[in-house]
C-alpha cells in the first residue's frame, strides 16, 4: 500500500527522495508528496495522482534541504486529493504514515483546539508532536508519548522543526526498515525503496521507534527501553526495475514463469534423488491438520493445495480467507500446522492470523517471497517461493511458485505420513520437474489467447467454470480479468451454476470453461452443455485430449499442453493470466497499477 522513503545526510535528497518514490509505484497509490529540512523550516511539495505530478511541482517549484521524508498515498480516511496527500504537517512537525490510527477520532475530539487541514487520521500524529513541543517537550519525548498514545496500525517517518539533524521512525503493524549508508542514512517501508542508496538494512521490530541522524540510529522498543537490532545485508539486483523488451511488468513477469518456476523447484526437490527436500522444522507425520490462510491471490494458491494435500498425501486441510480467519474463534487443534500465503510477507490480514495463532501455540509456517519479511521473521518455519521481485500489482508469477511449492510440500507430506512409497514420490517430482518446460509452451499460446480476448472487450459479464483443483483458478482467471480490465466477473464451481448463477446467463455471455482432460472432464462438459443451451458463448481452455473430445461443443477452444494433475492447475493459470493481460491491453486500462489496487495491502 502506501510507500515511505526517508533520508538525512550530507547532500541535498529531493531528487532521491522522488527516486525511491517511483521504486515503490508498484505498491499502488494516488497522491504523493514529499517535505524536506531547509534550515530549520520545513517545506512541502503534493501532488494528488501520479508521481509525475509531484516531479512536474518540483521543476516549477523546487525545495530541497539534506534531510527529507516522502509519500506513495492508497487512500483510506478521505478522498486522494492533495489536501489529504502526506506529508502533513502541524506546526513544527511534518508527518508521512502507512497503516491507520484507529483512535484518530478520540484524539481529534482531544485537540479540537487546533486546526486541521485534512479528511485523514494521519494528521493527528503531526497534531499531537507538536502539541507536546508547544507544551515544552523536547522532540524525542514528543514522539515518544505520541506513540504511547496511538491504537492500530503504523508506520510513521517525522520530520520536526529545531531538530534538523534527526529523522524520527517508528512501526507497530506496519512494515519499516532502515538503511545504513556512509555518512547518511535511510528509512524506507520497502527494501527496493532503499535498493539505489544502501543494501544495509535494520528491520524494525514490532512496537519498535528510532531517531536517525547522519551517521548513527538510536532504537528503542515499545516500552523505550534502548535496544540493538542487526544489521542485515541484502542482496539486490537493478534488473527489475526495467521492463526490458515487454510493454509492461506483467507481460515480462508471465513471461519469467520458467524460470521462477525453476528456481522454485531447485529448493524444494533435489534433482539427484527426485524427492522433496523438507524444511526444517517441519515433520508432516506429527501433523493432523494444516490450516492455510491467505487472502485474494494467495488465497486461490492456497484453496488448490487444499485439493493436493487432501488427495496425495491424505491430510485434511482447512482454507481461510485471512480478513475472516481470527473472528469466527476457530477451533484449533495442537496438532495442527497453520501455513500462511503472502508475496510480501506484510499483508495485515494474515500477519494478524499468524499471530493469532502463536498465541495458541501452533506449529506455523510462512510462505512468501519476501525472506526478511515480517511473517518470515515470526513464523517457526519461513518457506520462500523464489519468485523474485514483482512489480506488477496482479499477482502472476508469485501464484505459480506458491502453488509449486505447496504442491511440493504436498507430496513431501504424503510420503512422510506414508501415504505413497518411495517410488510414487519420486515419479510426482519427476512430474513437476517438468513444469518449466510445460509453461514455455503454455506461452506459446499467447497470440490465441490474444484474438479470444479481443472479442471479450463489450462484454458486461464474464464467468469462470471449473471443476475440483480447476475451481480455484477460475476464481483466480475472474479475479485476474475484474483486477485489471474493470470487466465484471464472476468464478465458479461448474456445478454449483444450476444452483442459482445461470438465472445470469443470455445470448451472447461469454463463459470461461477450465476443464483439461481429467477424472471430472465428462461432467464438466454436462454444465458446459447447460450453459450453451442458454444461449452463452463458450470458451473452452483444456488440453489436446480435451480439445479433441470437445470438438463441435464450442467455436472457440484454446489447446493449452498436457499435464498430470498436480501440474494441470498452474498451466491453466498461465491461459488465465494471459486472458486477462490481453483484455486489459485491448482496453487500455493501465494494466501495471489498476485503480483502486495496491501491491502490499498492509492496512486491515
Amino acid at each position: 500500500m502506501c510507500g515511505i522513503v526517508g533520508i538525512i545526510g550530507y547532500k541535498p535528497v529531493s531528487d532521491r527522495l522522488v527516486t525511491g518514490l517511483r521504486r515503490l509505484e508498484y505498491r499502488g497509490y494516488d497522491s504523493a508528496g514529499i517535505a524536506v529540512l531547509d534550515g530549520q523550516t520545513i517545506l512541502r511539495r503534493r501532488a494528488k495522482g501520479k508521481i509525475a505530478n509531484l516531479h512536474d511541482k518540483l521543476i516549477s517549484d523546487p525545495i530541497d534541504g539534506h534531510s527529507g521524508i516522502a509519500h506513495t498515498r492508497w487512500a483510506t480516511h478521505g478522498a486522494p486529493t492533495e489536501d489529504n496527500a502526506h506529508p502533513h504537517q502541524a506546526g513544527r512537525v511534518a508527518v508521512v504514515h502507512n497503516g491507520i490510527i484507529e483512535n484518530y477520532a478520540e484524539i481529534r475530539d482531544a485537540l479540537a483546539h487546533r486546526k486541521f487541514e485534512s479528511e485523514t487520521d494521519t494528521e493527528v500524529a503531526a497534531h499531537l508532536i507538536d502539541e507536546a513541543l508547544v507544551n515544552g517537550a523536547t522532540p524525542r519525548d514528543a514522539v515518544a508519548s505520541a506513540l504511547a498514545q496511538f491504537r492500530g496500525a503504523y508506520a510513521l517517518g517525522i520530520l520536526i522543526e529545531g531538530a534538523e539533524d534527526e529523522i524520527f521512525c517508528a512501526r507497530h503493524g506496519s512494515p519499516l526498515a532502515i538503511g545504513v549508508g556512509d555518512g547518511e542514512m535511510y528509512l524506507g517501508s520497502d527494501a527496493m525503496a532503499l535498493a539505489p542508496l544502501t543494501n544495509k538494512l535494520i528491520y524494525l521490530e514490532e512496537g519498535d521507534w528510532a531517531v536517525l541522524r547522519k551517521t548513527s540510529v538510536e532504537i528503542f522498543d515499545k516500552d523505550d527501553t534502548p535496544v540493538e537490532r542487526p544489521v542485515t545485508v541484502v542482496a539486490f539486483t537493478d534488473e527489475i526495475a526495467d521492463k526490458g523488451q515487454y510493454p509492461h511488468y506483467m507481460l515480462k513477469e508471465i513471461h519469467e514463469q520458467p524460470e521462477t518456476l525453476s528456481r522454485t523447484l531447485s529448493h524444494y526437490l533435489d534433482p539427484i534423488e527426485m524427492r522433496v527436500d523438507m524444511p526444517d522444522g517441519l515433520d508432516f507425520a506429527a501433523i493432523d491438520r494444516v490450516i492455510i490462510v491467505a487472502c485474494g491471490t494467495a488465497y486461490y494458491a492456497g484453496m488448490v493445495a487444499k485439493y493436493m494435500f487432501e488427495q496425495i498425501a491424505g491430510l485434511a486441510v482447512d482454507i481461510d480467507i485471512a480478513s475472516e480467519f481470527r473472528y469466527r474463534d476457530p477451533v484449533l487443534s495442537p496438532k495442527s500446522l497453520m501455513i500462511v500465503v503472502s508475496q510480501s510477507g506484510e499483508t495485515a490480514d494474515t500477519l494478524a492470523a499468524l499471530r493469532y495463532a502463536k498465541s495458541f501455540n501452533l506449529k506455523t509456517a510462512a510462505l512468501v517471497n519476501v525472506m526478511t519479511s515480517t511473517m518470515a521473521r515470526e513464523a517457526d518455519i519461513a518457506l520462500p517461493i523464489k519468485a523474485g521481485p514483482e512489480i506488477g500489482v496482479a499477482s502472476t508469477k508469485a501464484f505459480t511458485s506458491q502453488t509449486c511449492a505447496l504442491a511440493t510440500l504436498a507430496v513431501g507430506a504424503a510420503f512422510a505420513r506414508g501415504h505413497i512409497d518411495a517410488d510414487t514420490a519420486a515419479a510426482h517430482c519427476r512430474d513437476l520437474a517438468t513444469l518449466p518446460q510445460r509453461v514455455v509452451e503454455a506461452l506459446l499460446c499467447s497470440d490465441d489467447i490474444a484474438q479470444v480476448a479481443a472479442t471479450l472487450i463489450d462484454a458486461k459479464s464474464i464467468f469462470f467454470l471449473g471443476r475440483g483443483p480447476m475451481v480455484p483458478i477460475a476464481l483466480e482467471g475472474a479475479l485476474k480479468l475484474k483486477e485489471i480490465s474493470y470487466i465484471h466477473a464472476e468464478g465458479y464451481a461448474a456445478g454449483e451454476l444450476k444452483h442459482g448463477p445461470i438465472a445470469l446467463i443470455e445470448t451472447g455471455t461469454p463463459v470461461i470453461i477450465i476443464a483439461p482432460d481429467d477424472a471430472l472432464f465428462e461432467k464438466t462438459v454436462s454444465n458446459l452443455q447447460e450453459v450453451a443451451a442458454r444461449g452463452a458463448r463458450i470458451i473452452l481452455l483444456t488440453d489436446a485430449k480435451g480439445a479433441d473430445a470437445a470438438k463441435g461443443l464450442s467455436k472457440t477452444i484454446v489447446t493449452l499442453p498436457t499435464a498430470t494433475p498436480l501440474c494441470a492447475p498452474i498451466i491453466q493459470a498461465i491461459g488465465q493470466q494471459l486472458l486477462a493481460y490481453h483484455t486489459a491491453v485491448t482496453l487500455g486500462t493501465d494494466v501495471d497499477q489498476p485503480r483502486n489496487l495496491a501491491k502490499s495491502v498492509t492496512v486491515e
